[in-house]
């Protein structure tokens, strides 16, 4: 079995929004019993990615890394049609990733115990993200 849908999500500016139990709810919808889980994001400027959900320290710290790595306004980037912050949210979207693939058992996602699936907005400003998920697998 094939089926597809698409997740809105509205992030309140830079940082990591949950989508663990959206995305389980969507597997659960679908029937899939054993397969795999795509995730898709639709922009340039966020990402998604697969981390510990029960220490909001991790992800404070994963930020603050980011801001290293690729600082707003920094002077070797050429490209800010939206500010300051636009082409630091290019970067962190390459560097972090777009897709993810989880694998389905038993009608569940099969994280770990302490993993969880985020979007993670790299501009200041609130936006609402796209991910498409694709099911592929067993009812």
């Amino acid at each position: 079995m094939w089926s597809q849908t698409t997740l809105t999500v509205a992030t309140q500016g830079r940082g990591f929004r949950e989508i663990t139990a959206e995305v389980a709810q969507r597997v659960r919808a679908a029937g899939l019993r054993l397969g795999l889980c795509h995730l898709f994001l639709r922009h340039t400027s966020a990402s998604l990615c697969i981390t510990e959900n029960a220490d909001p320290q991790v992800r404070a710290d994963l930020e603050r890394f980011a801001c290293r790595v690729a600082p707003d306004g920094d002077p070797l980037f050429v490209h800010r049609s939206e500010g300051p912050d636009d082409m630091p949210a290019h970067v962190r979207n390459l560097l972090a990733g777009y897709q993810l693939s989880v694998p389905v058992g038993e009608g569940r996602l099969l994280l770990g115990t302490w993993q969880g699936i985020y979007v993670w907005e790299h501009r200041h400003g609130e936006h609402r993200r796209e991910v498409v998920l694709t099911l592929y697998g067993e009812r």
